[in-house]
């Protein structure tokens, strides 16, 4: 299996259309029938639903996309990282990024770093601690950001200056939003969002057996996806603050947790990993600013 045929394999998968793959591979039309043939083949399995006029993936094709796409990605790493192996200067850096407010510690660092190494290009992907941990493992990514507290023996890691406050954003005319606070007896009966991951740890760890009397109404990825369903009035979001627009005209406030929940939030990278240049003096900034 050639990592080109994966790349024939994407482009058809990405364009749904034999032809304009082909014209974007800048190959024969019969060329790339015959690399997909032979890669079927190879596999075992129908890896796309031929039509008139298009190509759909199978589910079998599916599972090979996203295979395909972490195979892909790290070989363009690879290049990238060798290439950069002699240029102190400059070079390309990977975050994979949890939600959170406290990023501005890691924007504000990279502003200023690049004051200093205009030849650093960073690239910038979101997801949860699962979504992230999977890329950083497999090498796709060079440092990831997670709101909760990392496995030490997988990984090293800095602790950012501050902490994430929990708490519910819900509509500026719900009953709650006259309080100070909101506390787990608040909020039982109500219709609830929240992310899988905080729900099933921060949350947990808040409100302990307490969290059974509690009605997950939906689970969101993004909490901005969340307050669209919280402004239309299905429920209150629990998340961290400064996620939202909660200013007056968005008709949504923000009240924190009482007792007081927060979430600390973390750089980390993999204990053995080997940086660039560009990527070690970009973690010895990190490290001097954030005191680690």
């Amino acid at each position: 299996m050639e990592l080109r045929t994966m790349r024939y394999f994407l482009a058809v998968a990405r364009e749904e259309n034999m032809t304009r793959a082909a014209e974007f591979l800048h190959v024969t039309q019969p060329t790339l029938s015959k690399q997909l043939k032979a890669l079927e083949e190879e596999l075992g399995k129908k890896l796309f639903t031929r039509h008139s006029f298009s190509i759909q993936l199978t589910e079998e094709g599916m599972l090979l996309r996203k295979r395909a796409e972490d195979l892909v990605n790290m070989a363009d790493k690879i290049k990238v990282e060798f290439l950069a192996l002699d240029d102190v200067l400059g070079g390309d850096v990977y975050f994979g990024l949890a939600e959170s407010y406290q990023i501005r510690y890691l924007a504000s660092a990279i502003r200023r770093f690049k004051n200093t190494y205009p030849g650093l290009h960073y690239h910038i992907t979101s997801g949860d601690t699962e979504q992230v941990t999977e890329k950083l493992d497999k090498g796709i990514l060079d440092f990831a950001v997670l709101a909760q507290e990392p496995d030490p023996v997988k990984y090293r890691f800095l602790k950012f200056p501050e902490a994430d406050l929990w708490g519910a954003v819900m509509p500026a005319d719900c009953p709650l939003a006259g309080k100070e606070a909101v506390s787990v007896k608040d909020l039982i009966g109500l219709p609830l969002f929240c992310s899988e991951q905080g729900w099933n740890n921060d949350i947990n760890r808040w409100c302990g057996s307490d969290r059974d009397k509690l009605q997950l109404e939906g689970s969101f990825r993004l909490s901005y996806n969340g307050s669209i369903f919280v402004k239309e009035g299905l429920g209150c979001l629990l998340t961290l603050q400064n996620l939202i627009n909660t200013n007056l005209d968005n008709g949504l406030v923000f009240r924190p947790l009482t007792p007081k929940l927060e979430t600390n939030i973390y750089l980390i990278w993999k204990k053995y990993q080997v940086f660039t240049p560009i990527a070690e003096r970009l973690l010895e900034q990190l490290k001097a600013e954030f005191g680690g």
